[in-house]
């Protein structure tokens, strides 16, 4: 089997032996594959420490169904700015996981590189106050899940597909939004709000949109049911992003 380049970013580790490490991967080429990376523990001349979590990287390795083989890394960027901040280390470890536990294995998706991408370069340059990093998390999520295919109908109702009126729309326990013709219950969501939303999908770029306190409190609702409900699970670096002020 021939090998080849990819474009990749780190997003899980674990130890395999004394001196092996199996890897969850975000690549451009291939979307999310796992790499087994041998000695990659003991061997700084083919490896270096590039295999840690949230290592942007150029790896050589022979991509396969299952368990591909890393055999090389180059390292780009470790994102030392991320690391030395306690909020932005929790919203990347936060994305990460949720890239891990949401996208499909073996399937090319670059435009979710591309907005991982550009997430860990806000998070590593800007000097963002904590209310606009919580704004920019939104704006992450919003986006993974419209490029997944998860994404809230934030343009007509999911029940009856009518438009939603002046009265906005309803969240559902799964998540999703429903006009109020088709029920009563749920938190509500304002047309501003879906307006919001709506030209977060359109901009490519974080801090393009703004959203007030009482949007943000809205968006949030939306987006914690909407995440929830597709991971399944508890999301284990959820906590800590709480304790961080992020929320």
């Amino acid at each position: 089997m021939r090998s080849e380049t990819v474009q990749a970013f780190v997003l899980s580790s674990i130890d395999y032996g004394e001196s092996d490490r199996i890897v969850s991967l975000l690549t451009l080429e291939h979307g999310r594959i796992k790499g087994f990376a041998r000695g990659a523990k003991k061997s700084i001349k083919r490896f270096g420490g590039g295999l840690d979590l949230l290592t942007r990287m150029e790896l050589q390795l022979q991509c396969k169904t299952g368990l591909s083989t890393v055999q090389q890394s180059v390292i780009r960027s470790t994102f030392p700015g991320i690391r030395s901040n306690l909020s932005r280390i929790a919203l990347a470890l936060y994305s990460a996981e949720l890239l891990d536990i949401l996208t499909p294995e073996g399937q090319p998706l670059p435009r979710l590189f591309r907005l991982f991408t550009a997430w860990l370069e806000r998070l590593e340059s800007s000097e963002e106050s904590q209310s606009q990093l919580s704004q920019d998390r939104r704006f992450f999520e919003i986006n993974l899940l419209n490029i997944l295919g998860y994404r809230p109908a934030i343009e007509h109702c999911s029940g009856c597909g009518e438009e939603y009126d002046q009265r906005g729309a309803l969240v559902q326990s799964d998540g999703e939004l429903i006009c109020h013709n088709c029920s009563r219950l749920g938190r509500k969501i304002s047309r501003e709000t879906l307006s919001s939303l709506q030209r977060s999908l359109k901009t490519g770029s974080f801090g393009m949109v703004t959203y007030t306190p009482n949007i943000l409190a809205q968006v949030s609702v939306l987006l914690d049911e909407a995440v929830a409900h597709h991971t399944g699970r508890t999301i284990k670096s959820l906590p800590f992003l709480q304790q961080s002020g992020c929320i």
